[in-house]
């Protein structure tokens, strides 16, 4: 399989173990991984980069995220566009999945494409505001 990986809202710690922990299993099934740099904006703009073995090896020390993030929400009212965007990137990378770490935001857009449009995601709920 093919999955797709974001991480969105503010930075805060966990993220870069969770990134490894999720590439790490999902290698051991053969999968690959793509990251989007900058969460929604990332996967709008088409901005990757390989997670690979040799890219989250050495990241659990790190704070924060080696993806990046963003505040972006491409079902905000008036980013049809956005969203048009995000929906051809699925099919541009053809991935078969998509596995979004974040807040309310960010999991409410990963919810919206699989409750409306049939993408399969996964979600890693984070927050940096402990509510």
């Amino acid at each position: 399989m093919k999955i797709g990986m974001l991480t969105g809202g503010g930075d805060c710690p966990g993220l870069n173990p969770a990134i490894r922990g999720a590439v790490l299993r999902l290698l051991d099934y053969g999968d690959e991984v793509i990251g989007f740099t900058q969460g929604w904006k990332g996967f709008v703009e088409g901005n990757t980069e390989p997670l690979t073995l040799e890219r989250v090896e050495d990241i659990i020390s790190q704070g924060g995220t080696i993806l990046r993030s963003s505040r972006t929400n491409p079902f905000a009212p008036g980013k049809e566009d956005q969203l048009k965007a995000v929906l051809e990137n699925i099919k541009k990378f053809e991935l078969d999945a998509l596995i979004a770490l974040g807040g309310e935001d960010t999991l409410g857009v990963a919810s919206k494409l699989y409750t409306q449009y049939g993408i399969h995601t996964v979600g890693v709920p984070k927050t940096m505001d402990n509510d």
